[in-house]
């Protein structure tokens, strides 16, 4: 997952309701994968993770609802200096039965957490909060 995440390095992503541009930093795929939420997460949760990488971009384009928090940890105190954002966002994952596509999705929402650092920049960090929404899943057109 590591790896995967290194190829998004050094991009810039916007957020379609805030226009904040987010840089994908070379700190992110590190936290992504070994982060005390992610090495918590078990089963459907941690599959889900795992498998929103591939579309981390289209996440933070679509988020919505951003919270700011002071930062209150010592360790963040360079990288997270002026805070942090928490945003909304969603995404889904297809159904298979027998490695076959059903066609349908379940739907999960996410917690994209980013730093606001000292030189002004907002760098994602991680994805935490995964929750499926309840429900039946949502058909493909």
């Amino acid at each position: 997952m590591e790896q995967y995440l290194e190829k998004y390095v050094g991009e810039l992503v916007e957020v379609r309701e805030t226009k904040d541009i987010i840089n994908i930093g070379s700190k992110f795929p590190d936290e992504y994968s070994g982060s005390q939420y992610t090495r918590k997460t078990k089963g459907a949760r941690a599959k889900a993770k795992a498998n929103a990488v591939q579309g981390i971009k289209e996440m933070i384009e679509i988020a919505t609802e951003r919270q700011y928090r002071d930062n209150h940890k010592e360790k963040h105190s360079d990288d997270a200096q002026k805070g942090w954002y928490y945003y909304l966002t969603r995404f889904a994952m297809p159904l298979y039965n027998n490695q076959v596509k059903t066609g349908e999705y379940n739907i999960y929402t996410a917690c994209i957490v980013v730093n606001h650092a000292s030189n002004d920049k907002l760098y994602l960090y991680d994805v935490v909060d995964i929750k499926k929404e309840a429900g039946n899943p949502l058909k493909a057109n």
